[in-house]
């Protein structure tokens, strides 16, 4: 259950705090590039508990190319009859990158178990497998990080009214997740039966308070930072070259592209 947490952060003193977080995000981006090291972030939890707000955060400025988004949609026909964690596997990280998980693997034991769309059986084998997986992924030396984002009900469903009313954010609501509103209990159940199984020592899992969005995006960014042993690496020395002289280069006339319409001088 979400909750507890003291009043708001305000807002200057979390953006000055996430600038200089973001900043620690670049060094271990650096890091991570220099050492050839995989760094797997799996950010899980109820909708709207703040999941993918504050992965943007975390990956806004990130080499696009060193940190991935995994955000999967629902399997194929083809991926449902595979191993089940078959096509997480494809989206792990090679030497020098970082993968962050919008939902991953988890998806098994929470709403696929609570919503019908998958048999006890195929439940009961995530359960016994996931520890075994992600015992596999650590040894093979892949950084491995597991964040639950815990909102209450409350906040949870002022956060589903508040979408629900904002064109920008409509997308983000589908029917299954208002039909979570209506397994409250199922979830916390499936929720708790899941980190009985799968908080493990080599893996355990982080539970991140995110009633208060901004606070909780510090905490998990601050924990990251501080559980992965990196260190600054010294950037390459650049300098701006001068610009040669012209060798008399001439511009094509305007009229021979196709410009787009000047939209911001009518407003």
């Amino acid at each position: 259950m979400g909750g507890g947490m003291a009043a708001k952060l305000p807002r200057r003193t979390y953006e000055t705090e996430l600038l200089r977080l973001q900043t620690e995000l670049v060094k271990l981006q650096e890091w991570v590039r220099a050492e050839g090291a995989r760094v797997v972030v799996v950010f899980e939890g109820r909708d709207a508990a703040g999941k993918g707000g504050t992965i943007k955060r975390v990956a806004e400025h990130l080499n696009p190319r060193v940190a991935r988004i995994a955000a999967l949609p629902k399997p194929t026909e083809r991926e449902r009859t595979q191993w089940y964690f078959q096509r997480y596997v494809e989206h792990l990280p090679a030497a020098g990158e970082i993968v962050l998980f919008d939902r991953s693997w988890y998806n098994r034991a929470g709403v696929e178990h609570v919503m019908g769309f998958c048999t006890r059986e195929e439940y009961q084998l995530f359960l016994r497998q996931c520890p075994i997986f992600e015992r596999m992924l650590v040894e093979a030396g892949i950084v491995l990080r597991k964040y639950w984002f815990s909102v209450s009900d409350t906040e949870q469903q002022e956060r589903f009214r508040k979408r629900l009313e904002d064109p920008l954010r409509r997308w983000k609501l589908s029917p299954m997740d208002l039909e979570s509103i209506t397994h409250w209990e199922a979830y916390s159940r499936a929720k708790d039966e899941m980190l009985v199984h799968t908080d493990i020592a080599e893996a355990p899992w982080f539970v991140v308070e995110s009633d208060d969005k901004r606070r909780a995006r510090l905490n998990m960014i601050a924990h990251l930072l501080s559980s992965v042993p990196y260190r600054e690496v010294p950037p390459p020395v650049l300098e701006l070259p001068k610009r040669p002289k012209s060798t008399g280069y001439e511009r094509p006339p305007r009229d021979l592209q196709t410009y787009v319409p000047d939209h911001a001088a009518s407003l």
